[in-house]
């Protein structure tokens, strides 16, 4: 029996309702931003505190504001209802190879986090519980939910990709598109009961499925006590693995103070005649004050694969034991790679922050590894691209 289900009651976008999903901005004023000029954004039910006309309100505060919202837009039919569904889903782009997933329902009980968990799908990073909390009081208050976990396919990955590459190529027109910031185009085709969704149906649960982005989103619907959560289960294919930065607002130490640290820590710190860039793995580089440096920190010989990875040592090593800062500190920011290094600079420059850390993103090699030994990878570490869209397809929960 598969692990992965059609979605018994969804509502599908009749266009302009997609949008990124919540945590993917460095700044939620750029949310703010999106709201006011489209109030049916996915983000105005998923961030509601951020809307115009909630600023001031807390996030629990703003939860009446969300069900309104999302009542307003399936009454203004930007949705539409379809029972018993999954979706076809594919991301294009000019110059890059399509991507493919499907919408679909996932048992909650098959979620695993260690080797003696048994479950198909593998959670792999650590999370901020404070941002659980509030995904659980959201589809709560809602009765929905709008941002799909991303789940990579490992073991027939190849077969749905094949599979639903010749269905999306035999579906026609889609039901909707939506075009995102980056200019990829998002479609969507709803598929109803029969052969062929019993048939992706299988393939997409066919073996280990490994979270790719939404660890906050599936332990929300654990701790909600889901049966099932929302999901697009994608194949190796169709991603890939961008870097995941770190700006620090405000040092509690000097620069000549950190780097001192670093080096009384066992790393070699070299400051550079160039800017900072994005490093190779196994260094990783800082810029603050207009000033660069290569890092290399120290591994831990008795260590897992897990804790040597650059992510680690840097929330280890720098963030905690040189700067005294825990990972969940409001003075950190996590970038994904949709930003580039540029930005970062500049927002030092700007005085926005005062450090950026760059690190070499997690190889597939290495996420993989991580995965089969059923360990977790730092919080943040892995930014993969393409995303899944929310507010394209969703799942009502009531």
């Amino acid at each position: 029996m598969t692990v992965v289900h059609p979605i018994k009651l969804a509502w599908i976008t009749n266009g302009g309702t997609g949008a990124q999903n919540y945590d993917e901005f460095a700044d939620d004023a750029e949310i703010t931003d999106i709201i006011k000029g489209n109030p049916h954004s996915a983000l105005a039910v998923e961030m509601p505190h951020l809307a115009p006309e909630s600023l001031g309100k807390s996030f629990l505060e703003s939860l009446p504001d969300a069900v309104v919202r999302l009542q307003r837009d399936q009454a203004e039919e930007k949705y539409r209802q379809a029972e018993h569904v999954v979706v076809l889903y594919r991301i294009t782009a000019p110059g890059e190879a399509p991507a493919y997933g499907l919408w679909s329902m996932v048992e909650t009980g098959q979620i695993s986090t260690s080797a003696d968990e048994p479950g198909l799908v593998i959670r792999n990073e650590d999370v901020f519980i404070s941002k659980v909390r509030e995904r659980v009081a959201l589809a709560e208050s809602v009765g929905a939910l709008l941002s799909p976990v991303l789940l990579l396919q490992t073991g027939r990955g190849e077969e749905l990709h094949a599979a639903l590459a010749e269905a999306t190529d035999a579906a026609g027109e889609p039901a909707a598109t939506d075009v995102d910031a980056s200019g990829r185009t998002h479609a969507i085709w709803p598929v109803g009961a029969g052969e062929l969704q019993d048939r992706l149906l299988a393939l997409a649960g066919g073996g280990e499925l490994v979270v790719a982005d939404g660890n906050h989103r599936s332990l929300a619907a654990q701790t909600g006590g889901l049966e099932r959560f929302l999901a697009v289960v994608t194949t190796p294919a169709s991603v890939f693995i961008q870097p995941y930065n770190r700006l620090v607002s405000e040092l509690p130490a000097s620069l000549d103070e950190l780097l001192g640290r670093l080096r009384a820590a066992g790393a070699t710190v070299t400051e550079l005649p160039r800017v900072a860039q994005l490093p190779a793995k196994g260094t990783i580089e800082l810029y603050a004050a207009g000033r660069s440096f290569a890092v290399r920190l120290p591994s831990d010989p008795a260590g897992t694969s897990v804790e040597n990875l650059d992510h680690a040592l840097v929330e280890r090593i720098l963030l905690r034991d040189s700067l005294g800062l825990d990972a969940g500190d409001k003075r950190i920011s996590y970038i994904g790679g949709d930003y580039p290094v540029e930005w970062l600079r500049g927002e030092v420059d700007a005085g926005r922050a005062e450090l950026a850390i760059l690190i070499a993103p997690v190889t597939v090699d290495d996420f993989v590894e991580v995965n089969l030994e059923r360990l977790k990878l730092p919080r943040k570490s892995t930014w993969f691209t393409p995303k899944a869209r929310g507010g394209l397809v969703v799942a009502d929960i009531r």
